[in-house]
């Protein structure tokens, strides 16, 4: 039979629920990283090229957890924190280029046993301190030995740009509370424009290299022969 965790921690119930919520988390991690490490092993056998730099996994630590369930207004409960908080299980996947997050989502979303749930694109639209980031919330299922429980778990999907303006935004927040000075906030969101810039950049100059060379891009890179050509030109006065 098929659960979500809430059922599961009342199947359970002779065991402590925190190891056990612990436990259906750190399973689903392991399921959706094999999962992706698949995807990016078949992408490389077949175009010859790796989507991701490198995949980072955490559980959300209890003092996090309770932390935001007092900013949402709720009692500190197992409950509550498996109700209300869709990030305790987090994976989180660094690319070169723009174009990749979205490839990766796209095959991610294509998956048959993975259900997405909802969808957050902050590339298209950055949060106002200029955060940018591809959020996609989905359900894996855990196969137990007499039972199936549905977990779900976060995956965010950003360039190794957006990953360093957001692990300084990150030691900002907690350094100050939430209340950073004026300047430094407004400073933050410049530093987000220029990564949004370099990413636009490089992933414009990745382009003009694979049309140099032929052409050998991946269908989801694939522009019309007039934009190869330019790019190409472009390439050839660089090198004059």
């Amino acid at each position: 039979m098929q659960y979500g965790i809430q059922d599961a921690i009342k199947i359970y119930e002779d065991v402590d629920s925190w190891k056990t919520v612990i436990f259906l988390y750190n399973a689903a991690l392991k399921e959706v990283g094999t999962k992706l490490e698949i995807l990016n092993e078949e992408f490389q056998h077949v175009h010859q090229y790796n989507p991701i730099e490198h995949i980072k996994t955490r559980i959300k630590t209890p003092e996090s957890i309770v932390k935001k369930l007092k900013r949402y207004g709720y009692e500190t409960s197992i409950e509550n924190m498996v109700k209300y908080v869709n990030d305790i299980a987090g994976v989180r996947m660094i690319c070169s280029f723009t174009s990749d997050i979205y490839r990766l989502a796209e095959m991610i979303g294509n998956q048959s046993d993975l259900k997405v749930i909802s969808i957050k694109d902050y590339i298209k639209n950055p949060k106002t301190s200029g955060y940018r980031s591809y959020h996609m919330l989905v359900s894996v299922p855990i196969f137990l030995s007499d039972s199936v429980v549905n977990t779900r778990v976060e995956i965010q999907i950003r360039t190794i740009a957006m990953d360093f303006w957001a692990s300084l935004e990150h030691k900002i927040y907690y350094k100050f509370e939430g209340n950073a000075p004026e300047y430094i906030s407004q400073e933050l969101q410049e530093c987000a424009e220029m990564v949004s810039e370099l990413d636009d950049k490089m992933l414009s100059l990745n382009e003009a290299i694979l049309a140099f060379q032929g052409g050998k891009v991946t269908p989801y890179d694939k522009k019309d022969e007039h934009v190869q050509e330019h790019a190409k030109r472009q390439i050839m006065m660089g090198l004059g």
